[in-house]
This record gives C-alpha cells, structure tokens and sequence, in this order.
C-alpha cells in the first residue's frame, strides 16, 4: 500500500535564450514531482510542468490530493482510477479554484502520473506494455468520461477498444522502428537568425524529417523573414511547423498567417487564445489547408470535446503534465480517435512519459505514428533520459514511465 509521500518543487534555469517563445520569454522549466512510496519498496514519480513562478502552488495542491491516496494499495487504486480521479478532481471546496484547470488540475496531474508510474514498477514493465496489455475493460476503467456522455459513453470507448485491439499486432513493429521525433528547438524566439538557420541544418543532419520555428514577434516581418529563412535552409521536403504561443488577436492572426502560407507550413501552433474556440474555428475556414495545431494550453477533456465538434482542430496537442495526468490523456486520445484527429503531444515532460503514451495510442487505440516533440534540454536531470537517434525516439524498456528524476 501507498505509504510515504514527497512532493519536490523543482527548478531548471534555462541558457542562451532556451525554451523563449513569443510569450515566455524567460522561462525556468520547473516541475511539481510527487514521488508516492508503497510497501514493495518501490517510488512512482510524477511529474506537472510549469515556467517556474507558482511551481510551489501545484506542489501544495498535489500533496492534498496524494494525502488522499496514503494507505491504497496501488492495483486496488488503478483498478477504478476513474472513479477516484472523478472523486479527487470533484473534491467540492478545492474544485472551486478550478474547476478542472489551473494549479488544482496541474496538482492532480502530478499526483495521477505517479500512480501510473508505480503501477508499472510494481508490475516490472514499462509503461507503454503495461497500458497495451490492458483488457478494453481495464482501460476504461481507468478513465472519468464524465461530461462526455453525449459523444464519448462508455459502450462506445469499448467498441473502439475492441475494434482497434483486433488489429494490434499489426502495429506492434513501431516498437523496433521505434516513434518517429520533430526538433522542437532550431527557432527558440529568442535566437538569432543565425543560429536558427545553423540549428535547421543541423536537425536535418541528425535525421529530424520535421521541425518547429517560434513565430509571434511584436514586428511581423521578423516572423516572415525568419520562417522563409528556415525553408529555405532545409528546402521543400522538411515539415516545418510555426508556433505563436498565443500571441495573436484574431485580426492580427488572420493577417500574418495569410502571409505566412508560401512558405508551406506542416501547421501553425496557437495562434489566438487557447480559450477562444470560435477564433480558432474562423482561422482554421480562412487558412485551409493548412491547419492549425493546439492543445498545450488546453486544460481539460471538455475543452478538447469543444475544439473537435467544432472542427477547427488539425492536429491535438493535449500533454499529460497539464491536463490531468495519464489518464485525461488517454481519454482525450479516445476523443480524438473519434473524430478523425492525429495526437501529437505538447512534452512538458520532454518526452519522457509521451514516448509510452504515443506508443499506446498508435498501437491499442491505432491512431497514426505522426511524429512526437523533442526536446533536449533537461536530458541530464533525468535517470533514464529518452533516446531519440537518427531523428527517432527508440523505445524505452525500464519499468515505468521514465519520469524519475536525479534529485539531491
């Protein structure tokens, strides 16, 4: 059973104008770590992402929602996550600080990623195995479909389980091939042009097929220049993404996107307010076919069901270090599959719980092997740091979900 709890609030100052977008310019990659101790002698380490300022917050909200969890045996607990996770993200005074977003929700992430990840110590797998290996049952039980119901009830989470699972050892040769990456970070914003294009080449050369420029600049013509610059480096066959990180009011976006389109962009990333569904839905109409990307700032599955009956998403970025854990991730995968939509996850977590994640998704649920984020700047302060050769994440076979990290 859980016995001990630790919640870290853990700090990474970044160098050289690392990880600076439009928005973010000085960011500290921080995480909220909750480490839940069992009697076996095993820890799970959870991880929540945040910027730094506030990381204590979610650190105090995930050690009242891992309060919660002390004396629960581990399997007993995922044996009906969904309803917990329902019981835990409802608690009826700390939800009114949400409800379901915000530090409450980062909070709860932290502590649903460490059940998950003790779960597969205590079974001496990874993560991906464990997950694929589940009975369609055992999924859905782990997940609260609550507010769903009127696209995503439980008979129809089954089905699709069922159907998919028929097919997936016809998927199962990406555990050799392993998943394909994008580099996230030749076009950090705060680059210079040099640098951008040296850094183009050079994921081209390690064998990265796609990767993604920061756009948003406060002068349009430095987002205009620096993209074409880019293509022009790579030429036509990369995939080259561009990500405004909010920065844009619909006016504005509709007029620098428009002129962002010659250079042929794969998507471009949160243009306008993630919470402005419509916006999205008005942009997506007048940029067709290109699509837009987004999820990062996406807190919860019911803002994700808006975004897909809407139709303006082309590509689902939802990151299990920012809605709810594992588990809304999966759930607002099964959503995804519904409609149509590829996941290609936001890595708060630097891809370290997303490469068992995208492995489940492509092969339990037979969604696409796009490709997934990569980004190596905290590679170090991990225990096992993700591998990713030759622009591919190779597949991880440590017990667990590859979160744990080196602290004092």
């Amino acid at each position: 059973m859980i016995n001990t709890i630790d919640v870290r609030d853990v700090r990474f100052p970044l160098e050289h104008g690392a990880g600076s977008d439009a928005i973010h310019r000085d960011p500290v990659y921080s995480y909220a770590v909750t480490l839940l101790g069992d009697d076996s002698g095993h820890t799970g380490s959870g991880l929540a992402f945040t910027l730094g300022e506030g990381n204590d917050l979610v650190c105090k909200a995930a050690h009242f929602y891992a309060e919660r969890l002390k004396g629960m045996d581990i399997e007993d607990l995922m044996g009906s996550f969904g309803r917990i996770f329902q019981e835990l993200s409802n608690e009826q005074q700390f939800r009114w600080l949400g409800p379901h977003k915000g530090v409450v929700h980062l909070g709860l992430a932290s502590v649903t990623n460490a059940c998950f990840d003790l779960w597969a110590k205590r079974r001496g797998v990874p993560l991906w195995k464990l997950l694929i290996d589940l009975s369609p049952e055992a999924v859905l039980g782990l997940l609260d479909l609550s507010y769903l119901e009127d696209v995503l009830p439980p008979e129809a989470v089954l089905r699709m389980l069922t159907s998919n699972g028929a097919s997936k050892e016809t998927r199962m040769g990406i555990l050799k091939k392993g998943y394909p990456g994008y580099d996230t970070s030749i076009g950090w914003f705060n680059y210079p042009d040099e640098q951008v294009r040296d850094n183009a080449r050079k994921a081209v050369a390690e064998g990265f097929t796609a990767m993604k420029l920061k756009v948003g600049s406060p002068d349009s013509e430095r987002d205009i220049r620096r993209a074409h610059l880019v293509r022009e480096a790579v030429g036509d066959a990369p995939r080259i993404m561009l990500d405004a990180n909010q920065q844009w009011s619909l006016p504005r976006a509709l007029g620098v996107c428009r002129r962002l389109l010659p250079m042929d962009p794969f998507w471009i990333e949160e243009p306008t307010h993630p919470d402005d569904v419509l916006a999205h839905e008005t942009l997506a109409r007048a940029l067709a076919p290109v699509k837009l990307a987004l999820g990062e700032h996406v807190p919860n599955r019911v803002v994700f069901k808006n975004y897909l009956q809407t139709g303006c998403a082309g590509f689902i970025q939802v990151d299990a270090v920012r809605v709810g854990g594992v588990s809304e991730f999966i759930t607002v995968s099964l959503l995804c599959r519904l409609y149509g939509i590829p996941v290609v996850p936001h890595v708060g977590d630097m891809g370290q719980l997303h490469q068992h994640l995208v492995l489940f998704n492509h092969i339990a649920l037979g969604h696409d092997a796009l490709f997934l984020e990569h980004i190596p700047h905290l590679q170090k302060h991990f225990v096992h740091p993700v591998s990713v050769r030759d622009g591919v994440y190779r597949t991880s076979y440590e017990p667990g979900s590859s979160c744990d990290l080196i602290l004092p």
